[in-house]
């Protein structure tokens, strides 16, 4: 099991320097997915190309890309295994060469037997990849997007597979530092005295070495804690709120809870010194934000 762990987690190399490039890490999450559902089946390119596309849209960097790459280069990493009607090997990286070859793709053989022979592989497997590429917020979503179902006893140790360990003081010491209020909106709810949907979110993802500092905290509400992992939301200039030009919310609840935000000053935090770093702030508008910023709501 080790092995195909530390395979995984090896796929890391596609984010030097602090660069989104997820394309690897979706591919196989969804093709764990399928496995878990018919594990005998193969993904024909043409037939899956819209799902991967999708998901890259949704999931990976802003600027567009397709999931050929991936498909024709995960075979490198020892996971992946290509064939065409003309038997196997993958044709190339090119959208029109795996269309007109029928190139299909699945796991690789021993990595197919290890599933069978193992249970908890695919979850381990899974929870490694998620953990070295998305954060914590998105972890649900992204699963239902490619169709994997695990439990949370399948969130298990890695074996060997080298990882940093998280400071579980963060939480607290990003909230007392905004005063448990939302940095976006100000929302401020407790429960029997216990704060209640504020969250403590990284500004560059500690998927990314981003640390376990306050400067690269902010306290945020549930929901803006979300848009804020999707890129519909930064922090820019003077600190003020981004609201990406993609995002689209016609209803009132939308323009109340998002289209407002535009321009609006970041809330806290107590001290000066605590306030987001500018080159956590650029990563995330690098690498996470979605286009351009709308222009402030209220100029």
């Amino acid at each position: 099991m080790d092995d195909w762990l530390e395979r995984a987690a090896r796929l890391r190399q596609w984010s030097r320097s602090g660069v989104r490039a997820p394309h690897k890490p979706l591919l196989l999450l969804y093709a764990l997915g399928r496995w878990q559902r018919d594990a005998d089946g193969e993904l024909r390119y043409s037939a899956v190309e819209g799902d991967l596309q999708r998901l890259l849209v949704e999931y990976g960097p802003a600027n567009r890309t397709s999931p050929a790459y991936p498909f024709h280069h995960l075979v490198s990493d020892g996971v992946w295994e290509v064939r065409t009607d003309r038997g196997p090997g993958s044709p190339g990286s090119g959208v029109g060469e795996l269309r007109a070859a029928g190139a299909s793709g699945r796991l690789a053989p021993g990595l197919r037997q290890a599933l069978r022979r193992e249970p908890d592989l695919l979850a381990r497997m899974a929870r490694v990849l998620l953990d070295l590429h998305f954060p914590p917020s998105l972890h649900g979503d992204l699963c239902e997007a490619v169709g994997l179902e695990l439990e949370p006893a399948e969130a298990g140790p890695y074996a060997r597979v080298p990882r940093r360990r998280r400071d579980p003081g963060m939480r607290e010491r990003v909230l007392t530092a905004y005063e448990y209020q939302c940095a976006f909106c100000g929302y401020d709810g407790v429960i029997d005295a216990a704060p209640v949907g504020l969250e403590a979110a990284h500004v560059r993802w500690w998927a990314f070495d981003g640390p376990d500092d306050v400067d690269n905290g902010l306290c945020l509400c549930s929901l803006h804690h979300k848009l804020f992992d999707k890129g519909v939301l930064g922090v820019g200039d003077g600190h003020r709120v981004l609201v990406s030009e993609r995002f689209v919310g016609r209803g009132t609840a939308a323009r109340e809870h998002v289209l407002v935000l535009a321009g609006r000053a970041v809330i806290g935090p107590q001290r000066e010194g605590d306030r987001v770093a500018d080159a956590h702030r650029a990563w995330h508008r690098d690498q996470v934000f979605r286009g351009s910023p709308r222009e402030p709501a209220f100029p």
